[in-house]
């Protein structure tokens, strides 16, 4: 008898079904099941926020969720953000104002910003650095990160104002 649990969820905008142990961490089933490889494993102890997921709307660290615990979840990635043909704007953001530099913590970045800008579309830099403080990056000094993120916030409220 197995103690396998049937999992099913969507994660950018695709279902995935399967069985996985009840011990089994999203982390783990996002990378290594379902090859999904934006989110990074780094400090396995939610410190780092590289393996920052969107899930029902709300920032998690999937180092520290089981994957039974997402079951019925709407899961977003960096993969689910944009892509390089179609950057989102905290992407491009990222790449112009040199926001990144080894990349590693990049999606969990990007992940955890696009929610902070949801929340909050025009923060203070006081904000930003608040609203980020769960997402370590050990070769920036933040700066380029947060002009990154006042930058893409600029962008995409001129967006908006201009669709109205």
């Amino acid at each position: 008898m197995s103690n396998k649990m049937h999992i099913k969820f969507t994660v950018n905008g695709k279902v995935e079904e399967f069985l996985a142990e009840p011990r089994e961490l999203l982390i783990y089933t996002l990378r290594e099941r379902l090859n999904i490889t934006g989110p990074h494993i780094g400090c396995e102890t939610s410190h780092c926020g590289a393996c920052s997921v969107t899930i029902d709307g709300k920032s998690v660290k999937a180092c520290t969720m089981f994957a039974v615990q997402a079951d019925g979840a709407d899961i977003t990635t960096i993969e689910g953000i944009g892509g390089p043909d179609d950057l989102h704007p905290l992407q491009n953001a990222f790449k112009e104002h040199h926001g990144l530099q080894c990349g590693y913590c990049t999606p969990g970045m990007i992940t955890r910003a696009t929610k902070l800008l949801e929340e909050n579309p025009n923060p203070t830099e006081e904000e930003i650095r608040f609203g980020m403080a769960g997402n370590i990056c050990r070769c920036t000094g933040y700066q380029n990160i947060i002009k990154a993120i006042q930058h893409a916030a600029a962008e995409m409220n001129a967006a908006k104002e201009a669709a109205e």
